[in-house]
């Protein structure tokens, strides 16, 4: 049986876990990992096996696709999941299962949520509907999330390393050297790697980000094309995701054409698209003010800059780093940081 977690690399702990759990499962889940470590695929498997009964293969097909209509999906539209997303979350939570006898809810993002929604939500996510499963998405406990966590089965998802990273993407057909460097760029994101093995920008882009520095301190045209050069860049990277994203959406119309099947889902997966290109966007960021903080500290090295200069530069960098999960505006971000960091003596 094809469960879905076949692609799931360096968790089989984590996957051990989970099929047990699928025989008789509880109230909620809460799958704790970095970004990239697999959780979310793992969700979408895990979901699969619990809305479908055995044999139905076309069940876990779509709900690992993110298409079952019994597998719901909330992602956060604003800073943070809101009180308003907390009242749509327990509305769903309450309707009866579409096609079979029980539903999951997959909430991504809740080290992002708020105070106020969390304390709305502890009560059903602790004793929801008997036919609703709770999957809470996280990639770390935040002091929100400790309360809501103590009422799940936490289910540990590890970082993956370089080296997995890069076995998985040689085994994918990807040659070592490449693999390699993608594994090194990527961030401990496997979906990001595959991305950036096939990406012949990427060496120009780091070089683009490192040479940033030389707009720092600069005058405000200057900065302002500096940072569109940059953001144009990292939208040109974008192309290998959307045309995947477009092939997905042309799969999935033909295939409900042809089947007639029920419940398309083609909101759902829009809704995941959107968010899988967010993340392609913040991963690319940070990945760039990386490369422009290892630059300060080139230049430090050099002599070129002071210590101290250089210290408030990386306070500066990783501060914009830290804010990018809370959707601030990437243009005046990186505008306003590059105005504030300290030049850089020739």
């Amino acid at each position: 049986m094809n469960t879905g977690f076949e692609a799931i690399v360096g968790q089989d702990q984590a996957i051990a876990t989970l099929l047990s759990s699928a025989v008789a499962p509880v109230h909620a889940y809460l799958f704790l990992g970095p970004p990239g470590c697999g959780k979310e695929a793992a969700s979408r498997a895990f979901a699969g096996l619990l809305v479908a009964d055995e044999g139905d293969e076309r069940g876990r097909r779509l709900a690992a696709a993110g298409q079952h209509p019994d597998v719901r999906e909330v992602e956060r539209v604003g800073a943070s999941i809101s009180k308003d997303q907390a009242s749509e979350v327990i509305r769903a939570a309450a309707l009866s299962p579409t096609e079979g006898r029980r539903k999951v809810m997959v909430l991504h993002e809740f080290h992002l949520l708020a105070p106020e929604a969390a304390a709305m939500l502890l009560k059903t996510i602790e004793e929801p509907p008997a036919s609703t499963v709770f999957v809470v998405l996280a990639d770390l406990i935040t002091p929100e999330l400790v309360t809501i966590a103590s009422r799940c089965v936490r289910v540990d998802f590890r970082p993956l390393t370089e080296e997995v990273i890069a076995a998985a993407l040689v085994r994918d057909g990807i040659d070592e050297a490449t693999a390699a460097s993608a594994a090194q760029a990527s961030g401990g994101d496997l979906d990001r790697a595959r991305l950036l093995a096939v990406d012949p920008d990427l060496a120009g882009r780091r070089a683009a980000f490192g040479a940033a520095i030389r707009e720092a301190g600069g005058t405000g045209n200057r900065v302002v094309g500096s940072v569109a050069a940059l953001l144009a860049l990292i939208d040109s990277s974008a192309a290998p995701l959307k045309a995947r994203h477009a092939r997905e959406i042309t799969e999935l119309e033909e295939r409900v054409k042809a089947s007639g099947e029920r419940g398309s889902g083609r909101k759902t997966v829009e809704d995941r698209h959107k968010r899988e290109l967010r993340r392609y966007r913040v991963d690319e960021l940070r990945a760039g003010l990386a490369v422009l903080a290892g630059s300060f500290r080139d230049a430090l090295v050099a002599g070129s800059v002071s210590a101290a200069d250089a210290s408030r530069a990386m306070t500066e960098i990783h501060g914009v780093i830290e804010a990018l999960d809370r959707n601030p505006n990437e243009s005046l971000q990186l505008q306003a940081l590059l105005l504030r960091l300290p030049a850089v003596g020739a």
